[in-house]
């Protein structure tokens, strides 16, 4: 199912998907279902294997209702056919990767990415022999350069965190359904109303719920979704073999936020462009990177690829040194954003990421690709993620700490 075919409108899909009022009782709201196993009404074998679309919940490793109901919802707001929640936004890529790897295949996977994805794709894979070539995804040539005879999947991220770089997702999709492969990306920097993935060729797509489908800062989980038979596939390795599960009452408190979703990403959005066209402005301020700017190198491609910019932000302030003075001026003077990590919630957060750091650990990054993330981040990046607050009290917050 595509988007553009959906028979309601995202708000009403939004609130409406996956759920239906109780049957038992008449509530409106769903309930949480707890419950770790459920009654059986008929004899049936002891094997996940046995599993088909319409069998009756048993063990909720397996499935359970309150899940389900987000995954259908996630699926709809998505426009795909199936959705997997996991435990977190790494459970959702480790579920990509263990189930469509092994050893002896090929990974290309973006050189800049979530951090427990690039130290997963360069650490863990490699020592269960799957070769993995990182490389910059928005460059499709160095992309087709790099896929060889054995290459299972292609992983990109749009934008990429942290700095905001989009991938032409069509491209890429063309280039590893041309090799034979998959072409997973993550969009939790977009949310699933961000970008109709299923229209650009994609084939599954991740989000840390966490994030902005969840919305609130107050529930842990990942969310994979796709083509029927991919998921199905998902859920018997990743879910029943791997056990990277949601638990039932962080699958309500998600679906809960997301029924706000379309609404919040309009802000987001609204307040990240007033921020940061204002940061333009500031003395203080050498770079600022979003898409919803002109003056983001990828700008057209954000205007063709992204139906909202989201609420993710970046922007320079000079070296490293001046980096570090400013994030301690924003932990002593900051009233309204939060100095923290993570992203995505209704309330705005505000991190310093230094480029010599993530080279160490996340990216080790060498050569053009070192100097391409430089282009982006120079000695180092804050990374905003704007909230629902008013925009003047955000810009008000800003001035207090450049």
């Amino acid at each position: 199912m595509s988007r553009r075919n959906a028979s309601h409108g995202p708000m009403t899909t939004a609130i409406h998907a996956g759920e239906s009022p109780d049957p038992a009782n008449g509530a409106s709201a769903p309930a949480i279902h707890m419950s770790s196993t459920f009654v059986s009404g008929d004899v049936s074998g002891f094997s996940a294997h046995d599993l088909t679309p319409d069998s009756p919940y048993a063990y909720a490793r397996w499935a359970n209702p309150t899940t389900a109901m987000l995954e259908t919802k996630i699926a709809a707001m998505q426009g795909t056919e199936e959705c997997l929640a996991t435990a977190s936004g790494m459970a959702a890529a480790s579920a990509i990767f263990f189930t469509f790897l092994s050893a002896g295949d090929h990974a290309v996977i973006s050189d800049v990415s979530y951090a427990g994805v690039g130290e997963l794709a360069r650490d863990t894979l490699p020592r269960l022999g799957i070769e993995v070539t990182t490389v910059n995804m928005s460059d499709p040539a160095a992309v087709a350069d790099a896929i060889r005879p054995n290459t299972r999947l292609l992983h990109s991220e749009s934008p990429v965190n942290p700095i905001m770089r989009l991938t032409d997702l069509a491209a890429i999709s063309r280039l590893a359904h041309d090799a034979g492969a998959l072409h997973s990306t993550d969009a939790t920097f977009a949310s699933p109303l961000g970008m109709d993935t299923g229209a650009l060729g994609v084939d599954l797509v991740m989000h840390s719920t966490t994030k902005y489908v969840g919305g609130h800062g107050d529930a842990v989980g990942g969310a994979v979704a796709g083509r029927a038979e991919l998921i199905r596939r998902m859920r018997l390795e990743a879910s029943i073999h791997h056990g990277g599960i949601l638990s039932p009452f962080n699958a309500w408190l998600i679906a809960r936020g997301a029924a706000t979703l379309p609404l919040r990403m309009k802000a987001h959005a609204a307040g990240a462009q007033a921020v940061a066209e204002w940061l333009q402005t500031h003395p203080s301020v050498t770079k600022v990177i979003y898409p919803g700017l002109e003056t983001h190198p990828q700008h057209d491609l954000a205007q063709r690829q992204m139906s909202n910019c989201s609420g993710m932000l970046s922007f320079q302030v000079g070296d490293a040194a001046t980096g570090e003075r400013i994030a301690q001026q924003m932990i002593d003077r900051f009233e309204v954003i939060h100095y923290a990590v993570s992203l995505g919630h209704h309330r705005s957060l505000m991190f310093w990421m230094e480029t010599a750091g993530l080279m160490e650990t996340s990216f080790r990054l060498t050569g053009a690709s070192q100097e391409d993330y430089r282009a982006y981040a120079g000695d180092g990046i804050f990374r905003m993620s704007v909230g629902l607050e008013d925009p003047e009290d955000l810009i008000a917050d800003l001035d207090r700490a450049l």
